[in-house]
């Protein structure tokens, strides 16, 4: 679904550049709590592997439909009747069903409409006053009444006897009608034009819940917000409309010599092999077609989780051919009325989604659908398996993104079969991600906008935000844009650029992808599946940014020359403060212009809550800056600059004075130091040589061990300092 994208992104982009204004305290950073084990809730089992794929045991349950529909234009109703060939592949016996009753989110006494605020929402029907909710006239099992109870958007089936394990089938009928929203939760609906109304139908016959083996029956209600968790099968479906519309759906038609002209035919048959747009039913010909009473179109889909169709007398119609690796092909159809013709509109959506398909298809996982059909209707963006319905008024780059958008749900959720209701992050998350590089792909980037993400820092990572983790129905609906499709898909991101790599990440993404195509992954078979692929611990990052709401702030502490002297190198010292670690990039740029950056893995904040590391250079430096290609998102852009401004001045020392063997009679240990390329070293009695760090002041520190020697002015004695503990050790 499309949360509004265009605008999103603006907003990102005004508070970008307002961070201070959401300046927050930021909790300091604990590397024990960033870093402990034992992050996974469970060990693998035998239908989940913990290296993230399906156990050995993996078994899923499958649910064929047999649909009949009719629509009655003027009253807006829906009548039909589902034949459902459901199978238990699980180990259990199962002695009721579920089922989704989701147009019952339209009743008046619904759950989703008992939680719309007065403010108003993007769910339900925008107070449209009718009837609504599923008439159901029957519901039969093997041909035969059965008992069944409804709860709000639910159905329970009581069986007459228990459905066998591994294999069992129940078919069920269920007979229905309903009265269709003209805005049904930004889902479906219908819109009036000059030439007739456009149906966009969805979530418009019984669908089965979901029994995994995760949570056995998956019967979270419909409230709008959250979308859906579906079984996969094939769809069939007969679908009767008035003889003037024309009627596109998801899958295959099976009967265009039925419902289509010998000319309009041609055309099809022309498009299947055309790389530019065909017209099929175009402008010219609206109006034309005054045939009465009905026709019915016969549409299958395999292997697919739900079914969509679209039906209106005023649409214009067009298709190209889309180019699978393969050698396969499938067909980009674009249906929309005049309101919405035109090249710098829907004139190019046929483009668009031929584009958005054949991108996914190389860089992920092959389209595996005949068609992709984009409709113009009143939804903001909407997806469903071959057909997406995307708002009609939308034009050039907004229309780009929203096509976009929908298509690539085709792999999250439509192949990656993930739950939508408790997980929207990871359909609309994951598919903000994959927009990113179509977007870039696509014409030579002509929509394509570089993110600055280092200055999103105060917005994505703002208190006022819930865990991304909650779920839709679990956070204020201002927060799903940010929660569900945003932060994810920017933290996907960061995961590639950052911390993975693009090999790496690519590699690991496209095996998730392939593992789960056509079956259901848990946030956690995610999470084993990128770190066993690509052989990174990164339980530190799945804590912070998903299930958590850490900040990234990483600064410069300071910048001084090595042991006095830019000569001798420079040395620097950075800190991580906010809660979440990140591997930092440091820029640094010298008197002469020139720069060396210096990459520190996310490995040294396993132990560390700042870190000092040297820059070999013989240059005066001027400027350091973390994060100079701005990849991540820190909510205190200020502090990862330093100048020479903020330069203390330097003092000149000579390390060789320091040089010489100390000892005392306090402990029976001697104190060797020894100078070597400008750095000084010591070495205890029988220990190994370790590296000091001048702190100025003839002051030195051998962190490590919690060590700190202050020479006198004369370089006679020292004074030892370990633990609390003081010595004093004079030179020999």
């Amino acid at each position: 679904m499309n949360f509004k994208l265009s605008t999103l992104l603006s907003a990102v982009a005004i508070f970008a550049f307002t961070a201070n204004s959401y300046a927050q305290e930021t909790p300091a950073y604990s590397y024990t709590e960033a870093f402990k084990p034992l992050f996974y809730p469970q060990t693998g089992t035998e239908t989940r592997s913990a290296s993230g794929q399906p156990g050995h045991k993996y078994w899923q349950n499958s649910a064929d439909y047999q649909l009949n529909v009719s629509l009655d234009e003027t009253k807006n109703e829906i009548t039909g009747s589902a034949e459902i060939t459901y199978t238990n592949n699980s180990p259990d016996q199962l002695g009721f069903l579920w089922l989704q009753l989701d147009q019952n989110l339209f009743a008046k006494d619904s759950r989703g409409n008992a939680v719309v605020p007065l403010s108003g929402s993007r769910n339900g029907a925008h107070g449209e006053e009718f009837d609504g909710g599923y008439k159901v006239k029957s519901v039969k099992y093997d041909g035969k009444d059965v008992k069944y109870t409804i709860t709000d958007t639910r159905m329970q089936i009581d069986l007459p006897k228990d459905l066998k394990a591994n294999g069992g089938i129940a078919k069920l009928k269920i007979e229905y009608s309903f009265l269709s929203p003209k805005y049904g939760s930004d889902r479906m609906g219908i819109e009036d034009t000059k030439n007739g109304k456009i149906f966009t139908m969805a979530q418009w016959y019984p669908r089965m819940c979901v029994y995994d083996d995760v949570l056995g029956w998956n019967t979270s209600p419909y409230l709008g917000a959250s979308e859906f968790y579906l079984e996969y099968g094939t769809l069939s479906a007969n679908i009767t409309v008035p003889a003037n519309q024309y009627v596109v759906a998801s899958g295959e038609l099976l009967n265009e010599k039925e419902v289509y002209s010998k000319e309009e035919i041609n055309r099809w048959n022309q498009a299947r092999s055309s790389e530019k747009t065909v017209a099929i039913r175009p402008e010219s010909e609206l109006g034309k077609n005054n045939a009465t009473g009905t026709k019915t179109w016969k549409f299958k889909i395999e292997n697919a989780r739900d079914f969509a169709w679209a039906s209106s007398a005023a649409f214009i119609l067009d298709a190209a051919r889309i180019n699978l690796p393969s050698g396969k092909k499938s067909l980009a159809i674009s249906a929309y009325p005049v309101e919405s013709a035109g090249e710098k509109a829907w004139g190019r959506s046929t483009e668009y989604t031929k584009a958005s398909i054949e991108h996914y298809s190389g860089k992920w996982f092959e389209y595996p659908y005949p068609a992709a059909t984009n409709v113009a209707g009143n939804e903001g963006g909407m997806e469903y398996p071959g057909i997406v319905f995307c708002h009609m008024s939308s034009k050039g780059e907004s229309l780009w993104g929203v096509t976009d958008h929908e298509f690539g749900h085709t792999w999250f959720p439509m192949i990656v079969g993930s739950n939508e209701r408790l997980f929207a992050w990871m359909d609309e998350g994951f598919n903000t991600f994959i927009n990113e590089g179509s977007t870039a792909a696509f014409n030579n980037g002509e929509y394509y906008h570089k993110q600055n993400i280092g200055k999103m820092g105060s917005f994505v990572l703002n208190d006022s935000y819930e865990q991304i983790m909650v779920g839709p129905d679990n956070m204020k609906e201002r927060s799903i844009g940010v929660l569900a499709y945003f932060k994810p898909g920017l933290g996907l991101g960061i995961l590639r650029e950052t911390i993975l790599g693009p090999e790496k990440f690519d590699k690991a993404f496209k095996t998730y992808v392939a593992r789960w195509a056509f079956k259901h992954p848990t946030p956690w078979d995610f999470f084993h599946t990128m770190e066993n692929v690509s052989g990174e611990e990164l339980n530190w990052f799945w804590r912070g940014w998903f299930i958590n709401k850490w900040k990234v702030d990483q600064a410069v502490k300071s910048v001084k020359p090595f042991n006095g002297d830019y000569k001798n190198g420079a040395q620097i010292t950075v800190e991580n403060l906010g809660q979440l670690p990140m591997p930092t990039t440091v820029e640094l740029t010298f008197k002469d212009g020139t720069k060396q950056v210096v990459k520190l893995p996310v490995e040294v904040w396993k132990r560390n809550t700042e870190w000092t590391f040297k820059v070999n250079s013989t240059k005066e430096v001027t400027d350091v800056k973390l994060d100079p290609a701005s990849g991540v998102p820190d909510v205190n852009p200020k502090n990862n600059v330093w100048t020479s401004a903020q330069a203390a001045p330097v003092e000149k020392v000579n390390m060789k004075e320091f040089a010489g063997t100390f000892s005392t009679k306090e402990v029976p240990l001697k104190l060797t130091f020894t100078e070597k390329g400008g750095q000084l070293y010591g070495q205890a009695t029988g220990q190994p040589e370790f590296a000091l760090e001048y702190l100025g002041q003839n002051k030195f520190a051998f962190e490590d061990a919690d060590v700190s020697i202050t020479f006198s002015k004369d370089k006679k004695s020292i004074d030892f300092t370990q633990g609390g503990k003081a010595f004093k050790f004079n030179k020999e």
